[in-house]
Order: C-alpha cells, then structure tokens, then sequence
C-alpha cells in the first residue's frame, strides 16, 4: 500500500520522549492551538517555509530562481506568495545565505524505516526505541499505523506522543501496536482550555479515561505556565481537579513540563505573533510545591521530559 507521511524533523538521541536513547519522529498537522507551541512549524497540516530575515541580504537569486514567479522584493523586503508556491525546493537551494528553509518532506514507510533502523544497536543497547510525535500524530493515522506495524515487527520499542484530541477509534486501533503513550494533558476547566488551547477537552478526558482501560503504560505530560495575566493552569484548583481526575485511573506516571520560550525564533521564522509577554516559567518552588501535591497522593514525578 502506498502510503506517504510529511514528517517535519527527526530527532535522534533523544533521552526526553520515553526510555533509553531514542529517536523521535514528528508528524506534520495539529488540530490544536495551544498559546504557548513549541513547535508552531507543526500545526499546518501541508508544507511551509520558514524565512529567517536576519540572514537575507536580498541579493535576488531566489527571485530569479523561483519557476512560478512566487516571490518578488520590494523595497527592503522579500515578499513571498504562498498561493503560487508549489514548494519545489529551487529557492532554498538557491539561497547561499540559508534564510529560506522548507517544514516538511514527504516519507514512505521504507524510506523512514531506513532512517530508524541505522540506530537499531543504540535502541537495543540502552532499552530505547522510536517515538512518533508532532503536531498530533494520529492525524496522519494510516502512515502511522502502518509505521507502528513494520516497527514492531523489528522488535522496536515504540511510544507515540498524543493530545488525544482524536477519534477514539483511531486511538483504539494502534493502541495495540504502541508500548508507551506520552498523553499531554494540558487544563483541566474546559473554558480555559478552550480559550488557550482553541478547543473543548471533553474529547481528551473520554479518551484518556477509554485509553487508561485497555492500555497499561501511559505517562502524562502536563506543561505548566504561569498566566502574567490571569492563572493558565498552575493555580490550586487546576492541579486539585487534574488530580482528582487522575484518581479514577490507573495512570501513575507524571512528567511535569515547565514552559520556556525557546520556539520564539520559529514563531518570527513563519511570520506568526507568539504572545510571549502573557507566558512566564514557573519558579522552582512552586514547581516543586506542584510536585508535591502530586506524589502525596500516589504518583510517580518528574519535573522535565
């Protein structure tokens, strides 16, 4: 079955997505918006470019270069017509100054399979594996599952990174097929979540709660930022209503991850405003003041992937 994937990076030694040394496979496509993405070059479902302005000296030769007349200066400015651009490449490799740089390239399952198998002695050797994120990997299901498949046929470890905004089926099916699930679980109070996430999380609870039946290895990954301008998801009543949540599952396994703004230049790349100023880093105390109120109450904490 032909069946392609738009993978947008691949992440190798990784030692934050799951046991041992990994490798982490993203998926391009997100049906979220959280505020504060740390990989915005995720959430569009197709191919982007990224323009780093700072290295263009406007020289012109991906003007000339361009078959579909898609970009033009003017001024001091490179403007780009992305209506135009059919992502062919010429510009970036016309560009010596490497400011125009393609998100996204097209995979088959072999040719992806050729990549991670180079590692298979470093897996094997430190009880690692592969990790398929995003974006939100179950939205391109069919390559993903296919991927999961051949992998465990080799006797790779696998974990998938999800929302868990997503069908239950499509859950269900390659739940079968993953050893670990690294489920983010962002706010708790649903018009929060709608405000800084962009959709309900009535979705995500059910299918946490459906997952947490029939699957026995699940790690939560709560990101925690501190509102400048009103609480996000670090006040009392968010973590007492996560924990009581979690209480009516058999999930154990908390990874606390406090927000930075390290994805600042890709948001300036892609020419998207990152409200940075509403978004701060927890202090260490009350990273650990969260900590605590978890592990009082049965769970396994860590702060950090």
């Amino acid at each position: 079955m032909k069946n392609n994937g738009l993978i947008y990076d691949i992440k190798k030694f990784s030692i934050h997505d799951g046991p041992g040394i990994r490798t982490t496979v993203f998926l391009k496509g997100c049906p979220l918006n959280c505020m504060w993405c740390h990989n915005p070059e995720s959430i569009e479902g197709g191919k982007e470019f990224l323009y780093n302005e700072d290295n263009c000296v406007l020289c012109g030769e991906c003007v000339r270069t361009c078959p579909e007349d898609a970009l033009k200066i003017e001024g001091e400015k490179l403007y780009f017509d992305r209506e135009k651009c059919t992502f062919c490449g010429e510009c970036e490799l016309a560009c010596v100054y490497r400011a125009r740089e393609i998100v996204g390239k097209d995979y088959s399952i072999a040719e992806i399979l050729r990549e991670l198998e180079k590692d298979e002695i470093i897996y094997e050797e430190s009880s690692g594996g592969v990790t398929i994120s995003g974006g939100e990997p179950l939205n391109q299901l069919y390559f993903l599952e296919e991927l999961l498949i051949r992998l465990k046929e080799n006797n790779i470890h696998t974990a998938v990174d999800t929302s868990g905004y997503s069908n239950w089926e499509s859950i269900k099916k390659i739940a079968k097929y993953v050893d670990l699930f690294l489920y983010d679980f962002k706010i708790f109070d649903e018009n929060k979540h709608i405000k800084f996430i962009g959709k309900s999380n009535k979705l995500i609870l059910e299918n946490l709660k459906k997952l947490d039946k029939i699957h026995d290895n699940i790690n939560l990954r709560i990101p925690l930022i501190v509102g400048t301008k009103e609480d996000i998801n670090t006040d009392d009543k968010n973590i007492k209503d996560t924990i009581n949540f979690l209480k009516g599952t058999n999930i154990k396994k908390i990874s606390l991850l406090p927000y930075h703004n390290g994805a600042l230049h890709k948001y300036r790349k892609l020419g998207m405003k990152y409200p940075d100023e509403d978004m701060k880093r927890p202090k260490k105390e009350l990273l650990e003041d969260i900590k605590e109120k978890f592990e009082k109450e049965g769970f396994e904490v860590k702060i950090g992937g």
